[in-house]
């Protein structure tokens, strides 16, 4: 004969008595699966999902001052346009760095190591 699984299935009364006595305070949700022999790993977390406030189980809460939000906002718009204009700058420096080697192999002179220099031709 094959051993058979026995499913336990709690009544609603009973669940909403567990998740108030852990919403009071009174037990923890380790001491209510201990108490009451609760087994199964989320089984007293979705009860109280379901059937409680939700604030027993672990969440991410991001708080913000009022102003806050517009503030992230204008500085992530500030960051695109300092971004524009280091891109237009790099591609402004790499323009000039052509026309300069450019000039450089028409007159015949590497103007980059003379540039600067005191005497004039």
């Amino acid at each position: 004969m094959k051993d058979r699984r026995v499913i336990h299935q709690y009544s609603t009364a009973f669940k909403q008595k567990v998740v108030s006595e852990i919403e009071s305070g009174e037990i923890s949700i380790a001491d209510a699966k201990s108490i009451y022999g609760i087994n199964g790993g989320q089984t007293v977390q979705n009860w109280i999902k379901k059937l409680g406030k939700n604030h027993l189980l672990s969440k991410i809460v991001r708080i913000e001052m009022k102003g806050e939000k517009d503030r992230i906002r204008e500085l992530e718009k500030e960051k695109e346009q300092l971004e524009s204009a280091l891109a237009q700058t790099q591609l402004k420096v790499i323009t000039l760095e052509s026309l300069v080697e450019s000039a450089g192999e028409h007159y015949g002179v590497d103007l980059k190591k003379n540039f600067g220099s005191k005497e004039s031709k």
